[in-house]
């Protein structure tokens, strides 16, 4: 498969515009497989072509539950799978973009260095005509996740190989502070799961974006 070139997609994207006042382009994948940097550099390349302000970003992971909520609910070790999302106020968020248009959203984003997400730490300004979000279920078909499609002017796919993004896992893992041995595990007992389960979605989505 073709690999698309950054400016392939900075035209895609633009050309969503059209006669549209505002669009939202959803970016999703398995674990690993690179959305958030092809999100972020996404975003660089067209806040440089339309202005700073005519962009904004609305990532899913900010809408992860906090660990004491993990803790009560006993899902602390399946932390990153569908149900430890805050999956009512992500459609909340995304719908606001529609309908409030012109009120200045504040959206969470997710910490890495603590594992938390850290409310009202981004905003999407009145001005954003384009807003990217991007997460693993944007294309689930149920669990209240179907709601997301119909808010998304187009949804892509980034896929990589299996190897590589494993093993980019791990590397995550293990800069965030577990162990190698820890880091493998759950990459096998969590992540994986949660990636058959995402790339079960690939057909849904508009355009398959495949990464080298």
């Amino acid at each position: 498969m073709r690999v698309p070139s950054l400016p392939t997609l900075v035209e895609r994207a633009e050309s969503m515009l059209a006669g549209q006042e505002r669009v939202v382009l959803g970016i999703t994948g398995a674990p690993g497989a690179g959305k958030s940097t092809l999100a972020e550099t996404l975003i660089a390349a067209l806040r440089d072509s339309l202005g700073d302000d005519a962009v904004g970003h609305l990532p899913m992971d900010g809408f992860h539950l906090a660990d004491v909520q993990l803790d009560r609910l006993g899902l602390h070790d399946r932390k990153g799978a569908p149900e430890t999302f805050d999956v009512a106020g992500y459609v909340a968020a995304l719908a606001r973009l529609h309908d409030e248009p012109d009120r200045t959203l504040y959206v969470p984003c997710f910490e890495r260095d603590l594992e938390q997400p850290i409310a009202a730490a981004i905003e999407i300004l009145p001005s954003a005509r384009l807003v990217v979000t991007e997460g693993n279920y944007l294309l689930l078909p149920d669990g209240g996740w179907e709601r997301i499609r119909p808010l998304l002017t187009e949804s892509w796919f980034v896929e990589v190989d299996d190897d590589v993004r494993r093993e980019r896992l791990v590397r995550r893992h293990e800069q965030f502070g577990k162990p190698p041995a820890v880091a493998r595990s759950w990459v096998e007992a969590v992540d994986e799961p949660n990636a058959v389960l995402v790339s079960a979605t690939r057909d849904r989505a508009d355009l398959v974006v495949r990464l080298s």
